[in-house]
């Protein structure tokens, strides 16, 4: 057996064999002789998703590459590139992804089964962009769908967390590629609570991180902006912080109580507005090399500033050591059958934790916050679901379970979590 930890740290497997097939022809083969299969990425989820026993595939290698419609509104996409590699292909190609996230080394398949998303009040996640699949089912064949072509499976598929099959090629929406000009500044909280609505939709994107202790916020915007220098990307970027931020992490992990004071330091010290521009591709991702474990709550968009002022007060109260700032954004509501938007339009709130302090309690007690807001958890982020919220949560929970059986009918992709999480 070899083993396996997720980016994290917090979740590791011993599976029986981690494969990288490079051939439809080598994938058949495997999953024909595995009694149970899963897929990974990046190991970006904090939750078990890639946990097994038995075959843990890598698709990286997979042979394909970008084929793009006669509109060049869609393409067809390799679904174990990373976001990283395929959107600086279709950079090349003249096209960019709708929209995405601050991190890109996830795989194209893993972000969309999971329903990751990045941030703008009329933008939807990941999901929402795929609009076909070819998977690689239980019994080694690769099969298509789309809304037209074996729906249901469609329907299920576009987050599906990996139930239904392995994913192969995955068709999505693209548009013209474009530059993003990101702009970031200090503001106080209540001023951003009031106007919230006003200042999402002035810009294309946007979202703020705001300490538990502090009523001030990190508040940053992103908007298309026409190429300044064609294929070089202009910046001018204010003082990397992540050392700071470290440091500061480090000086709270050996003593807790320096938290508060600590986390309004580091708003004194942040320094003046700074901006970049470039790509959209270039310009989305950040760098996040400070090890975290995250829960990320998905709310109704009414529900989303009162539930975090709820959790900052509640953690003020408590006095907790809480190191990361929340990160606020917004999505739209989608109709995904397993999307925590398909409720309607969202607010999400992700709260994390410095990988080396404890964080099980302190997720325990946000969870609680959380749901009070009416939220949904994102899958791949820490939660604590049984199948029972599951099925009350979600309406056509019944309907994605029926899928499972019918495309795996022996529960080859699933693993101990997702069987209990789902009742398979």
């Amino acid at each position: 057996m070899t083993g396996w930890n997720n980016w994290s740290g917090s979740v590791a497997a011993s599976p029986r064999l981690i494969a990288r097939p490079r051939t439809a022809a080598e994938l058949a083969a495997l999953v024909g002789q595995a009694g149970k299969v899963r897929v990974v990425g990046a190991g970006h989820s904090f939750m078990p998703l890639c946990e097994t026993g038995d075959l843990l595939l890598n698709l990286s290698d997979y042979e394909g590459a970008v084929e793009i419609a006669a509109d060049r509104k869609t393409v067809w996409a390799p679904a174990g590139w990373s976001l990283k590699k395929l959107t600086a292909a279709l950079w090349a190609e003249g096209l960019s992804l709708i929209n995405q996230g601050d991190i890109n080394p996830q795989s194209l398949a893993g972000a969309v089964s999971t329903g990751t998303h990045g941030t703008g009040a009329e933008l939807g996640s990941l999901s929402t962009q795929a609009c076909g699949f070819r998977l690689m089912t239980a019994d080694g064949r690769i099969v298509e769908c789309g809304p037209d072509l074996n729906p249901e499976l469609y329907q299920a598929q576009r987050l599906s967390l990996g139930l239904l099959g392995v994913a192969v090629e995955i068709r999505i929406n693209v548009i013209p590629a474009y530059h993003l000009e990101e702009r970031v500044e200090r503001r106080p909280l209540a001023e951003v609570a009031e106007r919230l609505d006003e200042l999402a939709a002035a810009t294309r994107h946007m979202e703020f991180f705001v300490f538990p202790y502090s009523d001030e916020v990190i508040f940053k915007t992103l908007h298309p902006v026409e190429a300044r220098e064609p294929g070089r990307p202009a910046r001018e970027v204010g003082e990397d912080s992540e050392a700071t931020f470290k440091t500061i992490c480090d000086i709270c992990a050996a003593a807790p109580f320096l938290t508060p004071s600590l986390q309004r330091l580091m708003m004194r010290m942040m320094g003046k507005p700074s901006r970049r521009a470039g790509p959209a591709y270039e310009i989305f991702p950040s760098e996040r090399n400070i090890r975290f474990e995250e829960m990320e709550y998905e709310l109704p968009r009414a529900a989303g500033l009162p539930t975090l002022k709820a959790a900052m007060a509640h953690i003020r109260k408590r006095r907790l050591p809480v190191t990361f700032p929340f990160e606020f954004r917004l999505a739209a509501g989608d109709d995904i059958w397993m999307s925590p938007f398909n409720a309607g339009p969202g607010a999400s709130i992700s709260f994390h934790q410095y990988a080396r302090m404890p964080w099980r309690p302190l997720f325990t007690e946000m969870e609680a916050v959380l749901r009070d807001g009416a939220g949904r958890p994102h899958w791949a982020k820490r939660h604590t679901l049984t199948t029972v919220d599951v099925h009350r949560l979600y309406p056509r929970a019944g309907d994605f379970v029926s899928a499972c059986k019918t495309w795996d009918p022996t529960g080859k992709f699933a693993n101990t979590h997702l069987t209990q999480l789902f009742g398979l």
